[in-house]
């Protein structure tokens, strides 16, 4: 995600939620969200959700489209500096079949979770929710809804502040964007120390939109990103520890 720009665009609300601050940690985690990894390689695992809901050959899509995603993921050691282990999500997206199993194994994840009730609105948070938002909230025939870094996008917008590990920062959505009452359901590409899908989840609740959860490609296990959320539904595909 880029760093914040300054703009003149009108702000309805700031707000700041104490209780849910952003996690401090001993590493320094880099612009993508990513944080050092130990010396020992890290695994990757299928994420472990229970599928006996779901028709066995719906089961069986949703495991092949799993193994696709990890197949496909790429490791970057030292990026974008030493001792950073950078997971790259794109090459999933050079490849069709790749692409096409994840918005497949996604919106069965949803049905999985939340049955007949699907959310109203996809809200995808940037850079890299936009990759795969928009796509999967046509899938589900709902609306997309982008939350950005302050400054980025026209007209009024509410804002939440939230705090890093050295300062802070500030994302904004639409007010005309997320209607009073509308299910919302916040997807990113990963999740490691939580802080900005936990500003996210209070910009929803800011248009007084009810927040039904979240989704993640990835959730990095051992940063505990998670525990910001509180005890909403949590949606991951794969699960990666660093310390193992």
């Amino acid at each position: 995600m880029s760093n914040p720009a300054t703009s003149g665009n009108p702000v309805e609300s700031v707000a700041t939620n104490p209780s849910q601050p952003g996690i401090s940690s001993t590493h320094n985690p880099d612009a993508s969200r990513r944080e050092p990894s130990s010396s020992t390689p890290g695994t990757t695992e299928l994420a472990r959700q229970s599928v006996t809901t779901l028709p066995e050959h719906d089961q069986n899509k949703l495991e092949v489209a799993k193994q696709l995603v990890i197949d496909a993921l790429r490791y970057e050691p030292d990026f974008p500096i030493p001792g950073i282990k950078f997971i790259d999500i794109l090459p999933i997206f050079q490849s069709p079949v790749a692409f096409s199993s994840l918005l497949e194994v996604l919106v069965l994840l949803i049905q999985q979770r939340f049955g007949d009730q699907l959310p109203d609105v996809i809200v995808g948070l940037e850079a890299r929710g936009f990759l795969f938002g928009p796509s999967l909230a046509l899938r589900l025939n709902r609306a997309f809804v982008p939350v950005r870094k302050k400054g980025k996008m026209p007209g009024t917008c509410r804002t939440v502040e939230y705090k890093k590990e050295y300062g802070k920062d500030e994302f904004q959505v639409q007010t005309s964007a997320i209607k009073p009452g509308q299910t919302c359901l916040i997807v990113d590409d990963i999740i490691a120390t939580g802080g900005t899908a936990a500003a996210a989840g209070q910009l929803v609740e800011l248009c007084d939109a009810k927040l039904m959860g979240y989704l993640f490609m990835i959730e990095i296990t051992n940063l505990k990103g998670t525990a910001l959320l509180g005890d909403k539904p949590i949606i991951t595909l794969v699960e990666h520890d660093e310390e193992e």
